[in-house]
């Protein structure tokens, strides 16, 4: 089974995939740090950072190098942002994310897993939270400035929502699940019954 797991940045994607993945004893795809993988490889100088080996697991690889700090950083995030709009790259991440979600149980995460990478997922959430919340948490996470948060996020959006190449668009079939005011218990329980519904 896949649990397709899709909104904007600080809707808690990541944190409530792995807490999924973890009480279903799902494997987690992190598509978002493959992503982040591609722009330092870019900002190292790769010529064609869509090409560089990323291993994910509970560290990030690549080539070869433990990058899981090194792609959280801000100037990686907005980078992260830029080359996910590039056709190229999308292409060669969405084609290694359905490699992998071909086979067994997963929970992946990201802005197209189900309307683009996985359209077959059996359970597929769109995540959303107000703008402020979603920028409160994003400037915890961060130890940023919560306005100065809310104004990139704004611009990200506008990316993300406006690219032509696998635009962040909710899945027709998906369930759309406000996180404002909700725990994660909360939310993580709320997809365990619709992967349960679906078994």
């Amino acid at each position: 089974m896949v649990i397709a797991i899709d909104g904007p940045a600080g809707a808690g994607k990541s944190t409530v995939a792995r807490a999924v993945a973890a009480a279903l004893g799902y494997t987690y795809l992190d598509t978002g740090a493959m992503y982040r993988s591609v722009a330092l490889a870019e900002l190292r100088g790769a010529e064609h950072p869509e090409r560089a080996e990323i291993l994910l697991g509970e560290r990030v690889l690549l080539d070869g190098d433990d990058v899981t700090e090194a792609i959280r950083t801000p100037e990686v995030s907005e980078r992260a942002s830029q080359v996910a709009a590039r056709p190229e790259v999308r292409r060669a991440m969405q084609e290694r994310q359905r490699t992998l979600l071909a086979d067994g149980d997963w929970v992946a995460e990201g802005r197209d897993i189900g309307t683009v990478v996985c359209p077959t997922a059996e359970v597929k959430v769109f995540l959303t939270a107000d703008d402020t919340e979603r920028a409160r948490r994003r400037a915890a996470e961060l130890g940023a400035d919560v306005e100065a948060v809310l104004a990139d996020q704004r611009v990200r959006d506008e990316r993300d929502r406006g690219r032509a190449d696998s635009p962040l668009v909710p899945a027709g079939d998906a369930i759309e699940l406000d996180t404002t005011g909700l725990t994660i218990d909360e939310v993580v329980a709320r997809i365990g019954e619709l992967a349960a519904a679906s078994a």
